[in-house]
């Protein structure tokens, strides 16, 4: 993808969007649908780019009526070459926290981290800093979903199997090779399922006519994912 885009190339990316995503949802209402993006900004907010434009816009592009969700990547190795673990990790905090706070306050809509990763083939790659990125990004992203923010949930790319070494790129990671990238993996999926569970359970009984007697307010969410 170029990294420079005019605004006719802007335009027509809009318009293909408003188009997609009414033709689809014409199609199949009972989906959630998304326009796939990796979350680059337009020309009002580049600046929380990292250091280039590639013509999407992560807020008017997902304003699309029709798009349910937002999608973002990240991928700071590739983006940033050259920069220290650093840089990077402060770069993919920043970059999450953004997109987050505009899913939540202008979009009002879900963001969903769809892909990011740490690729094994940098130079000087070592697996503690694949650790630190996915402990970064999981932090934020359960921070957001447990204070009702945008966080949707984050979906590192890519999962292989043992013998599927002739499709990796440098960013698969096989579980069963990788215990401590998984324990962190395995960690974060048990904590998102535990607040699934409560705010279920919240969901219900706010329903069933017991908000006021116990307002949403009052519940909150310890280390055990339970009511404190």
């Amino acid at each position: 993808m170029s990294k420079n885009g005019g605004s006719l190339a802007v335009m027509r990316k809009q318009g293909w969007i408003e188009e997609m995503a009414r033709h689809v949802k014409s199609i199949d209402g009972n989906h959630l649908l998304e326009a796939g993006l990796e979350g680059f900004y337009g020309e009002s907010k580049k600046e929380n780019n990292p250091g280039f434009y590639v013509g999407t816009n992560f807020i008017t592009n997902n304003q699309i009526k029709g798009i349910d969700f937002a999608t973002i990547h990240s991928y700071p190795d590739n983006w940033l070459s050259g920069s220290d673990e650093e840089a990077q990790l402060s770069f993919v905090k920043s970059w999450i926290q953004s997109h987050l706070k505009d899913g939540k306050r202008i979009l009002k809509k879900p963001v969903l981290l769809a892909e990011f990763g740490k690729s094994s083939k940098d130079p000087g790659f070592d697996i503690s800093q694949r650790n630190n990125l996915f402990g970064v990004i999981y932090k934020n992203i359960y921070a957001s979903a447990r204070r009702g923010g945008a966080g949707g949930g984050a979906m590192f790319w890519q999962l292989m199997a043992e013998g599927m070494d002739s499709s990796g790129d440098g960013y698969e990671i096989v579980l069963s090779q990788n215990p401590s990238t998984s324990s962190i993996i395995s960690a974060q999926s048990h904590k998102l399922a535990e607040l699934t569970h409560l705010l279920t359970k919240l969901y219900e009984y706010e329903k069933g006519g017991h908000a006021h007697a116990h307002p949403r307010e009052g519940w909150h969410l310890g280390s055990t994912g339970g009511r404190d």
